[in-house]
């Protein structure tokens, strides 16, 4: 039977569209034109063995099953994840909306105004809420963000505290355990001792840097650290509060207590827990420190005609510029989170998070008082949600256990006996009374009951909030479901994004994240698990997990995998942290040196660095493969000193390397390891992997290779794929008795979206997969043999081929004509299309992936427009067109430009708007022109509360 999903869902290519295109490219078949793009001697032999591939409709019952494995019991564990209510609002409208989910990071300003406002409301509530006066648009999970915050703080270090060789960081021992073991993985290697202890009685010596603390602490205690702040900053040393961002709605802020930097993660703002992830991490500072922030910062600009706008600020401080300077690796966010918590904060305003949080305080209070007469003793004087209660002397924790699992509660038990609850958003009347009830049969009394909760407050008043929050116009219009559905569809039509057109970005792969992958994502038994619950109550994410883990290890060729590290930047770290464990488990932990091409992507050399490596850089030739001669030198030169060489494959120039098994056959002669960057995996998956080639270890992009979409930057899931003598090093996870090398806050990682993951996998099977690879292949060169007799191709393969992707030349345009690789891209606007991949590898380049998801008329398309372009840079080269007044130098056009009464350009609206038919049928209208970026980095404006001068 024909597998519908792979025949003509997934595949934009037909049978009759291929033998047009192996036409044009000018080869016989597509077998002739795989055998001169892949070398021969990494071709797999057979094919891969995995399970017979599921139809759309066989996979939903199939997904449906598994998640009816999954028990929805009522949970208080909390510890970071709480359960929460996401507006329906939200869910329709942004969770489940392409245009939200398929848009790519906000890279290219003039197309992306509604997500970057959107970034913008998250950040100006996270600095309103903290307290503090800068934001970023988030980061991967609190844990991470823990890790961020102290490298951070590392690189702020005082000149005397660097020639002093500080190196300690204090953290208060009632931190979350997670976080404690991520900044421990992260510290080790860069030279950082974690010191733990009570905050209260620590010695603030000189060897101390940082200080780490939570706000409430783990135990749901709220700690008065003003006067332990004010000793800190006297010391020398800079303070670091992990905060619970709803309890700031009514305790007095970090930042108004002397913080240096707050973190934290956003999950209960409307976020559903999804078994410990995605969800968005805040991270906010000082101003003065806004150069060393980790992660993307929105801002306020201007564009050309002074409408004030939005834009990524300050991009120079980014891996992919910095390389091995870089302040962070961070390369995706969660911006599709960060977005949904923007919302639930502009959706509820100042008054509706005040009455989550009020309502949410209050519940806990009535819980003290009821408990406490049933003989229970609170242990927290002061608290926000969490109760930690020790037990009658005739009660015990097993007792209450077998009672809360017998009525489907899952509560907190804590090694000596209490136990405790966190309280959260959806906890009801009926909740209440089934946690009385647990606690009364425990203690052999009647349980009482209650029909209402009235508001009260136990917090001390020094300790509440007395500053006011979210008081921007955007917190307090859009309250009504019709205001917020109309102002969401009011930013989304400001972006382009896949569910718009093709979006040809080279090397981020933005390929269809199809509808029946993405459905399980809005199934409660996936959304709504607290990744600490119980395995027996996620057997479902269990067996999808296995089975996901077992698929990736047959695709990559190799023994074990990780799914925990939750980005593809993240995945590279943790590779190498891997690498590192076990370099050092062989008495090789001296190794220190990493091998890098010069053509790499730049968060190979800023994770090696976060690793606590040395990088070397290793020369590329002038058809783009590694300087074979300049590569064997630097290996042999740093033969005793070298840990790994990292190397994407086919290379980031787009090409199949021949010599790529001698690569990894210098390196392991050398002792050691070979870390194979996956981002370009979908050009090898069913033809040849990793593990057949030689590598030792590699990450995957979930959110290219695999399907799962960008979500406006984010999320992303990098889990890493090893040969059998790493398996030992993967990472684990404190809670469950193993912290080596962990490296996100939940054991899974971002397992919420898994399931799409999988269902890819499950429904492409080998043939689909194999065939999707292919067609990659087929759609680049059929692109690059259209485009190759005006712009030009700038590397390609030993046989004259492309791999799945492709380097445009357009620095002879710009020494002709004037004329920039970003004119094209900005030009590109105007035609309803995203740009494609701006000067990266190669400086005044443009990179194309045209993936194999497009049609040949989409395909078409974008070369009919790309054509256009250059009938348009010929215009001012041939003085057609004047030189500074044309269409290109003044890209895009935005609406306001075009219907505006006055046109003062030499060229017509017509071309400027409507340059050819397809256009003027589905025209993409620009909410602004061309944007100013030096305006906004010279005066940064990161919330909505800014104005130009």
């Amino acid at each position: 039977m024909t597998n519908d999903f792979l025949s003509r869902r997934h595949n934009g290519i037909g049978p009759k569209d291929e033998e047009t295109m192996l036409r044009k490219i000018g080869v016989s078949s597509l077998d002739e034109l795989i055998d001169k793009t892949i070398p021969s001697n990494i071709r797999l032999k057979e094919p891969l063995y995995l399970p017979k591939p599921m139809t759309e409709y066989e996979f939903a019952q199939h997904i449906a099953q598994l998640a009816s494995k999954n028990k929805l019991y009522t949970t208080y564990i909390g510890m970071g994840w709480y359960g929460t209510i996401t507006p329906a609002v939200i869910q329709r409208n942004v969770f489940e909306n392409p245009v939200w989910y398929t848009s790519y990071t906000p890279y290219q300003t003039e197309v992306s105004q509604g997500r970057l406002e959107a970034l913008m409301n998250f950040q100006t509530a996270i600095s309103d809420l903290t307290g503090m006066p800068l934001a970023n648009c988030s980061l991967l999970d609190e844990a991470t963000a823990a890790a961020e915050a102290v490298t951070m703080m590392y690189a702020l270090r005082s000149r005397q505290q660097q020639k002093d060789g500080a190196n300690v960081v204090f953290v208060d021992e009632s931190i979350f355990p997670q976080t404690l073991a991520v900044m421990t993985t992260r510290a080790i290697p860069q030279g950082m001792v974690l010191r733990t202890g009570k905050y209260n009685e620590a010695e603030l010596t000189s060897d101390i840097f940082a200080c780490v603390l939570q706000y409430p602490n783990a135990n749901g205690n709220v700690e008065d650290y003003r006067t332990f702040v004010e000793q800190a900053h006297t010391a020398g040393c800079k303070v670091a509060v992990a905060a619970d961002i709803l309890s700031l709605a009514l305790l007095t802020p970090p930042g108004e207590w002397g913080a240096d930097i707050v973190f934290g993660s956003t999950q209960r703002l409307g976020t559903p827990m999804f078994y410990g992830g995605p969800s968005a991490a805040y991270f906010a500072t000082r101003d003065e420190y806004k150069r060393n922030m980790p992660g993307r910062i929105i801002g306020w600009s201007k564009d050309k005609y002074g409408k004030l706008c939005y834009r990524m600020a300050l991009q120079t401080r980014e891996q992919h510029i910095k390389r091995e300077k870089a302040t962070s690796n961070i390369c995706t966010a969660q911006a599709l989170l960060a977005t949904m918590a923007g919302f639930y904060a502009v959706y509820h305003g100042q008054e509706g998070i005040r009455a989550i949080a009020t309502r949410i305080h209050s519940i806990a209070v009535f819980l003290e008082k009821s408990l406490s007469k049933l003989g229970y003793t609170q242990k927290n004087s002061v608290y926000f949600d969490t109760l930690r209660f020790s037990l009658p002397e005739s009660t015990s924790a097993q007792q209450i256990r077998t009672i809360a699992l017998s009525k489907e509660v899952n509560l907190r038990y804590f090694d000596n006996g209490d136990v405790g609850m966190s309280i959260d958003e959806t906890t009801d009347i009926a909740a209440i009374n089934t946690l009385l009830a647990i606690f009364a049969i425990a203690a052999g009394v009647e349980a009482p009951q209650t029909t209402d909760v009235t508001e009260a407050c136990t917090l001390p008043q020094t300790f509440r909030r007395q500053s006011p929050y979210l008081t921007h116009e955007v917190f307090c219009r859009y309250h009504t479901e019709t205001e917020m559905m109309r102002y969401i569809k009011r930013l989304d039509r400001k972006d382009i994004s896949l569910a718009h057109s093709m979006i040809s970005l080279g090397s981020c792969t933005m390929k269809l994240n199809a509808a029946a992958e993405m459905l399980p994502l809005s199934r409660p038994e996936f959304m709504n698990l607290h990744p600490l619950v119980p395995e027996d109550q996620a057997q479902g994410y269990h067996e999808l997990i296995h089975n996901l883990c077992e698929e990736l290890k047959i695709i990559t060729g190799f023994a074990g995998v990780s799914l925990q590290p939750n980005s593809g930047a993240a995945g590279e770290y943790t590779g190498l942290r891997v690498i590192r464990a076990y370099l050092e488990s062989i008495g090789q932990g001296h190794r220190n040196k990493i091998l890098i091409p010069a053509s790499a992507h730049g968060t190979n050399p800023a994770s090696a660095v976060q690793a606590g490596f040395t990088t070397v850089t290793c020369a590329c030739d002038d058809h783009g493969n590694v300087d074979m001669t300049d590569l064997r030198i630097k290996a042999e030169e740093n033969k005793d000193s070298l840990a790994a060489l990292m190397i994407t494959y086919p290379s980031t120039h787009g090409i199949f390397e021949t010599e790529i098994v001698e690569i990894c056959k210098i390196i392991h002669a050398c002792g050691a390891q070979v870390y194979m960057d996956g981002a370009n995996m979908n050009a090898q998956v069913g033809l040849t992997n990793p593990g057949f080639i030689g590598a030792d270890v590699c990450h995957l992009n979930l959110h290219k290779t695999f399907a799962s979409p960008h979500g406006g930057g984010g999320p992303g899931v990098g889990p890493i794929c090893v040969a059998a003598h790493l398996v030992p090093f993967l990472p684990g996870h404190v809670l469950f008795g193993n912290a080596t090398n962990e490296v996100s806050a939940a054991p899974f990682g971002s397992a919420g979206i898994l399931p799409i993951t999988y269902g890819y996998i499950r429904m492409m099977g080998t043939e689909g997969l194999t065939r999707a690879t292919r067609t990659a292949i087929l759609n680049a060169n059929y692109l690059a043999a259209c485009l190759q007799n005006t712009y030009g191709i700038v590397y390609r393969g030993a046989q004259g081929f492309v791999g799945h992707e492709m380097i445009l030349e357009c620095r002879k345009v710009h020494e002709e004509t004037g004329i920039s690789e970003n004119d094209i891209a900005k030009r590109l606007m105007d035609y309803g299309y995203h740009a494609p991949t701006l000067s990266f590898p190669v400086h005044g380049t443009l990179m194309i992936e045209p993936t194999e998801s497009e049609s040949l008329a989409e395909l078409d398309n974008f070369v009919d427009v790309m054509l256009h372009i250059w009938e348009e840079i010929q215009e001012v080269k041939e003085g057609r067109a004047d030189k500074t007044d044309n269409v290109l130098l003044n890209a895009p056009h935005p609406e306001y430009e075009v219907v505006s009464d006055q046109w003062e350009h030499s060229y017509t609206r017509q071309k400027a708007a409507y340059p050819t038919e397809a256009v003027r049928e589905n025209k993409f209208w620009i909410n602004v022109a061309r944007v100013d970026n030096t305006l906004g980095d010279r005066k940064l404006l990161p919330t909505r509360y800014g104005k130009f001068e």
